[in-house]
């Protein structure tokens, strides 16, 4: 199923809701770099595929601003968790708006 395209550093990534990500049941998401992609598996709760949404964006973000390398799981998932929340509970762009009305 086809999703809006959500951008990263200028670079378009495609969001798809599949039934199986990465041919692993277990799996919820994938962020594939190669051709901007983000996998999210189909059927989860509402909340776990906003987190799961959230989580793969945040591999896209730390991708694409030039880091390299397997070991940021801990820190995606750390970053993600809050960053799902903040999205969740504030209107971020009427915020922005405000605040640069405010400068």
């Amino acid at each position: 199923k086809h999703m809006q395209n959500v951008k990263v550093a200028g670079i378009e990534y495609n969001v798809q809701i599949k039934e199986l990500v990465d041919n692993d049941p277990n799996t919820y998401g994938s962020c594939v770099y190669h051709d901007a992609h983000i996998e999210i598996r189909k059927g989860l709760s509402r909340e776990r595929t906003e987190q799961t949404f959230v989580h793969e964006l945040m591999h896209a973000t730390i991708f694409e601003a030039g880091y390299r390398g397997d070991e940021y799981e801990e820190l995606v998932e750390r970053l993600s968790v809050v960053l799902h929340q903040v999205i969740k509970e504030n209107d971020l762009p009427r915020l922005l708006e405000q605040v640069a009305e405010q400068g």
